[in-house]
């Protein structure tokens, strides 16, 4: 990023390279839509470039780069105020992969449901720390950088936000 920063926009490519599929997993994981993800994708790239100057280089790239997606994804849905769609957790469903018994089957699609119910349930920040935190495993010293705070507070949101979503699904699997 300190080339494309210094003038050397064919570096951009090879950044784009690395991360487009991180960046697409974050906007799916938050959207569930994979056009408009990969809308937000390139959105991202193009701010990146747009607000090159921004870049330090203090601290770590990954962390610039998440603000900058995490700022993209805040614009596209406060400048359309749409509601985030229902998202498939397939990151997630490895903890409730279908068994041969029927009834397995049968229940640990309900699971999935509901934790995909839960999870849609948590405001924007907390359903956004859970996916950098546990399905982007985004480390949470960066994650504090992309989201302003502390790694303690970062730490600290992602609990609260697992300690919610688990109450939520447990309401959820009594109904």
């Amino acid at each position: 990023m300190k080339k494309v920063k210094a003038g050397d926009l064919d570096k951009m490519g090879l950044l784009y390279e690395r991360h487009k599929k991180r960046l697409f997993g974050f906007f799916y994981n938050m959207n569930s839509n994979a056009s408009l993800s990969e809308d937000l994708v390139q959105n991202v790239f193009i701010r990146m470039i747009k607000y090159k100057h921004t870049f330090t280089g203090e601290g770590s790239f990954l962390a610039w780069m998440f603000t900058t997606a995490r700022n993209v994804n805040h614009d596209h849905f406060n400048k359309r105020k749409k509601a985030y769609n229902e998202r498939e957790l397939s990151a997630v469903e490895y903890k409730l992969q279908a068994h041969s018994d029927t009834e397995k089957v049968i229940e640990n699609h309900e699971d999935r449901q509901l934790l995909r119910l839960a999870l849609n349930r948590l405001d924007a920040e907390k359903k956004e720390v859970l996916v950098l935190s546990k399905l982007k495993e985004i480390k949470f010293s960066e994650i504090g950088e992309i989201m302003g705070c502390s790694e303690g507070a970062a730490k600290v949101k992602a609990h609260r936000a697992l300690k919610e979503l688990r109450s939520i699904f447990l309401q959820l699997q009594t109904r």
